[in-house]
C-alpha cells in the first residue's frame, strides 16, 4: 500500500509532545530514545497500516493502536493517510479515541 503517510491530529500531536516533555524531565536520553522508537514504529505504518492491533477496550471501532512503551498510539486509516488520533500513557484508561 505505497504512498501512505502518517499524520497527527492537533490533539494527538500535543499529547505526543507532552509525553516527550514528561520523559525528558526525568531523562533527556530516554526521551530521545522514545522519540526515535516512536518514529520507527509510526514509519512502519506507512508500509503496513493495518499492522497495529484493534483497541482491546473498543473492538468495534475502526481504530487500531501501536504501543511504544509506556505510550499507546491510537490511529485510524483514512484513504492514504494514517491519522494518529490520540497518544496516551498506558496507565490512562481510554474514554474512546476521536475521529
Amino acid at each position: 500500500m505505497g504512498g501512505v503517510k502518517v499524520k497527527f491530529t492537533p490533539s494527538a500531536r500535543s499529547q505526543f509532545l507532552e509525553g516527550l516533555e514528561y520523559i525528558r524531565q526525568d531523562s533527556p536520553t530516554a526521551a530521545a530514545k522514545f522519540r526515535e522508537k516512536a518514529e520507527r514504529v509510526l514509519k512502519r505504518l506507512e508500509e503496513y497500516p493495518e499492522s497495529g492491533r484493534s483497541i482491546p477496550e473498543f473492538p468495534g471501532l475502526p481504530h487500531r493502536e501501536v504501543i511504544v512503551r509506556p505510550y499507546r498510539f491510537f490511529y485510524r486509516v483514512v484513504g492514504k493517510t494514517v491519522w494518529v488520533v490520540a497518544v496516551w500513557h498506558s496507565a490512562q484508561l481510554p474514554g474512546g479515541p476521536e475521529n
